[in-house]
C-alpha cells in the first residue's frame, strides 16, 4: 500500500479542514463552488485514464465470481441501502439520498490494497474493476430516478448534465487519450503514473473548495455523522456475512472469498461526490455523507482485513 494510500484519510480531514477554515472569509465563500466541478473533472479524467478496458475479458474467464460480484453489488446492495435509509435516515432526505449513492458505487481503487493486505487475489479483483466502473457509470441515475426521486424529486435535465459533465467527457476524454497515445511511452511512463498520484489531490481540492462554499451551513449541521455512524457501519457488516456466506456456499478458495468481500464492501464514493455536487449544488448534506463515509470506511476495509487474515490463519491451525 503506497503512502498516498495510507495517508488517504489525513490528506481528506486536512482538505475538509482547510475548507471549513478559508469558508470564514466572505470571498472565498462566494466564488468556491465554481472550483468544485473541474477539480472534481481531472480526478475522474484521472481515474478512468487508469483504468484500461482490455481487461474487460479477463472478468468473464471467472463467471462464478463475476456472478456473485455483480448480483450483489448492483442488486443486493441498492436494495439493502434503500432498507437501512428507510430505518435510520427518512427523518433526513438529503442524508438518505448521499447514504443511498455512496452504497450503490462499488469502489475502483483502495479496494486492491486491502485484497493485498488480506492475501486475496488480486489479480481477480482487479478483472472485476472495469465492469463495477461502467456498470455504476450506467446505473447510477437510473438508482437515482428510482430511490432519490421518491424522497425528492430530481430533475431529469440536471440529472443528465451531471453525468454529462462529470462521467461521460471526462470517460470518453481518458480513453481518447489512451487510444491516440497507445504507442508513446510517455503514457505509461509519466501521463497515466501523475494522474494515478495526483488523484487524490484533486479530490482533496474539490472537497476543500466544497467545504469553504457551505462551510458555516455545514458546521452548524455536524450532528450528521452520529446520524450516518450507525447505517454505515452495519451496510458493511452485513455485507461483510454476506460475502462470508457466498463464498461458501459457492466453494470460493480462501484468496477468491478475500476478493469477494472487499469488492462488495469497499464504496466510490469521489463517483458519487461528483454527481451529487452538480445534481445537488443546493443540498450540501448530500454531498457531506459522502465525505464522511470514506472517513469511516477506510478503518473498516482495514479491520476486515485483519478478520479475514486471523481466520485463514485459524482455519490453517485446524
Amino acid at each position: 500500500m503506497g503512502l498516498l494510500d495510507k495517508l488517504q484519510t489525513v490528506i481528506i480531514l486536512i482538505a475538509v479542514g482547510l475548507g471549513l477554515l478559508l469558508g470564514q472569509v466572505n470571498m472565498i465563500e462566494q466564488y468556491a463552488e465554481t472550483l468544485v466541478i473541474p477539480f472534481l473533472f481531472l480526478m475522474l479524467y484521472g481515474l478512468f485514464l487508469t483504468i484500461p478496458l482490455q481487461q474487460l475479458k479477463k472478468a468473464f474467464s471467472n463467471i462464478k465470481f463475476l456472478g456473485a460480484n455483480t448480483i450483489i453489488n448492483f442488486i443486493w446492495t441498492p436494495v439493502i441501502a434503500w432498507g437501512l435509509g428507510s430505518i435510520f435516515l427518512a427523518d433526513y432526505p438529503a442524508l438518505w439520498i448521499g447514504f443511498i449513492m455512496l452504497m450503490v458505487t462499488p469502489c475502483t481503487d483502495w479496494y486492491l490494497a486491502f485484497t493485498g493486505i488480506a492475501k486475496g487475489n488480486v489479480s481477480l479483483s482487479t478483472s472485476v474493476l472495469p465492469i463495477n466502473l461502467i456498470l455504476q457509470v450506467v446505473l447510477l441515475p437510473i438508482y437515482l430516478l428510482l430511490f432519490a426521486g421518491t424522497i425528492e424529486t430530481i430533475p431529469i435535465s440536471t440529472l443528465i448534465e451531471s453525468i454529462l459533465i462529470v462521467l461521460i467527457i471526462p470517460f470518453v476524454l481518458a480513453h481518447l487519450t489512451r487510444f491516440l497515445l497507445r504507442k508513446k511511452s510517455v503514457l505509461n511512463k509519466k501521463i497515466i503514473p501523475f494522474f494515478a498520484n495526483a488523484q487524490i489531490f484533486f479530490l482533496s481540492l474539490a472537497i476543500m473548495a466544497m467545504f469553504a462554499s457551505q462551510g458555516s451551513y455545514l458546521l452548524e449541521n455536524l450532528e450528521v455523522i452520529y446520524i450516518l455512524i450507525i447505517p454505515v457501519l452495519l451496510f458493511f457488516v452485513i455485507n461483510y456475512v454476506v460475502g462470508r456466506l457466498v463464498g461458501r456456499f459457492l466453494k470460493f478458495s480462501y484468496a477468491d472469498s478475500v476478493s469477494l468481500n472487499m469488492t462488495i464492501i469497499a464504496r466510490n464514493s469521489p463517483v458519487s461526490l461528483a454527481i451529487a455536487v452538480t445534481a445537488f449544488p443546493d443540498q450540501p448534506l448530500i454531498a457531506l455523507a459522502l465525505v464522511i463515509g470514506p472517513l469511516i470506511e477506510l478503518p473498516v476495509l482495514a479491520i476486515v482485513s485483519q478478520i479475514l487474515l486471523y481466520t485463514r490463519k485459524k482455519k490453517a491451525v485446524l
